[in-house]
């Protein structure tokens, strides 16, 4: 028995692997063309299998279009454009793909402290402008074993830049409900309570999903509890952080500066005024990125449809199919 599974967005062509590993099970995948309308769209959905995904919209709305549909594969970790529950009512699986760049995202955010931190993007700006006086493009520059970073979240990717940190001598502290005292020292940090990270940290670090509990998590209030020296980087979700109030407290002098590779609004608009601060670093939702990263990604989340549609569990589901192996079938 073939299969159709739709491609509403993800990685750039080809999608040679994904095609490969989907051949296995007889099921064959159809791309969603650029500019496509609705119509288009859910008449494709109507003869989809699967879907495999980004960051499109799988709304209930769009799931209800999809009558034959099994599995949500979602290209990455986070998985907000999903409506879970939505898909679980109809016996839909939806898949995630953990951990696929945790060692990236942990290169990435510790690269953003030590630009932060060695004022590397000022110093590089200075030259390029014909300048030469490191002492007052860097003054202020703190030696970086002086310093404490807060993570916020501490899943794999916090626990891999506790390791990278604590190896630069920083003093780790770590805000996550999940996590023991225990837990943290193993990885040489201290569990403390939110409101302490923000107050003690030099540098706080986000590395947790975006799920209505933590959706402007860092706003106007948390931000009152920061040093003025202090850095925020974010390398999770954009929705995290309310940027008005992040805005302000970095026009202010509230905060000293901020290193965004995600934001809450991708890509930012051609007017954002974050482009225009002196003390933001900006990177283009790269954090994710290497070659390895990518091929792991892709086949993964293939994977986990072609496991569904042979009627089997997948790898890394998100939700929990009761009675269910296949999904809908």
């Amino acid at each position: 028995m073939s299969h159709n599974v739709l491609f509403l967005d993800g990685p750039p062509e080809p999608l040679n692997l994904e095609e490969q590993i989907l051949a296995e099970v007889e099921a064959h995948l159809v791309r969603l063309p650029v500019g496509a309308d609705e119509v288009q769209r859910d008449r494709l959905l109507a003869d989809a299998d699967a879907i495999l995904c980004d960051r499109y919209p799988v709304t209930a709305e769009l799931i209800g279009r999809a009558l034959r549909l099994r599995a949500v594969s979602v290209y990455g970790i986070g998985y907000d454009n999903v409506d879970v529950p939505a898909a679980s009512a109809r016996g839909i699986w939806v898949t995630n793909v953990p951990g696929f760049c945790t060692e990236e995202v942990a290169d990435h955010t510790m690269a953003m402290l030590l630009a932060a931190s060695r004022r590397l993007i000022a110093l590089d700006r200075s030259i390029r402008e014909g300048h030469w006086a490191p002492e007052a493009v860097a003054a202020g520059a703190p030696r970086l074993s002086d310093q404490t970073l807060g993570l916020i979240g501490f899943g794999g990717i916090g626990r891999a830049v506790a390791r990278r940190a604590v190896g630069f001598g920083l003093t780790v502290l770590v805000y996550s409900p999940r996590t023991t005292p225990e837990i943290a020292h193993a990885f040489g940090a201290e569990r403390v309570e939110l409101p302490e990270l923000l107050a003690r940290s030099d540098y706080v670090s986000l590395h947790l999903p975006a799920t209505p509990a933590t959706r402007g998590l860092i706003n106007a209030a948390a931000l009152a509890y920061c040093k003025p020296t202090a850095w925020l980087i974010n390398t999770a979700r954009g929705a995290i952080v309310d940027e008005a109030a992040l805005l302000h407290a970095l026009r202010t002098g509230r905060l000293a500066g901020a290193a965004l590779d995600v934001r809450q609004a991708e890509p930012s608009p051609a007017n954002d005024p974050f482009r225009d601060l002196p003390n933001v670093i900006l990177t283009p939702h790269a954090a994710y990125f290497s070659e390895r990263s990518i091929q792991e990604l892709r086949e993964r989340t293939a994977r986990n449809v072609a496991r569904v549609l042979k009627g089997e569990r997948p790898d890394s589901p998100v939700n929990s199919i009761t009675g269910l192996l296949g999904g809908a079938g």
